[in-house]
């Protein structure tokens, strides 16, 4: 199991963690409202509120693994 869905691509099991395509956006968010003028010490931590699930389907059944549909059906990618 795996933090990124790159390592799940690359074909790695299951990865679960935070949407770094999310974190990206928030990133600009983040820098549209420092070029507005707000100060960023002034600015808020924000955690991550969008994550994925993503299944490598061929490398469960190469590992001779059966996903569960309710797994499956969580699932993201």
């Amino acid at each position: 199991m795996y933090q990124f869905r790159e390592y799940a691509a690359s074909g790695g099991l299951i990865t679960y963690g935070a949407s770094i395509t999310d974190g990206y956006r928030q990133v600009g968010v983040y820098t549209g409202r420092i070029l507005k003028g707000e100060k960023p010490a002034d600015l808020p931590v924000v955690q991550s509120t969008a994550f994925e699930l993503v299944i490598n389907l061929k490398t469960a059944n190469a590992l001779g693994l059966t996903i569960p549909p309710s797994l499956l059906s969580r699932a993201d990618e």
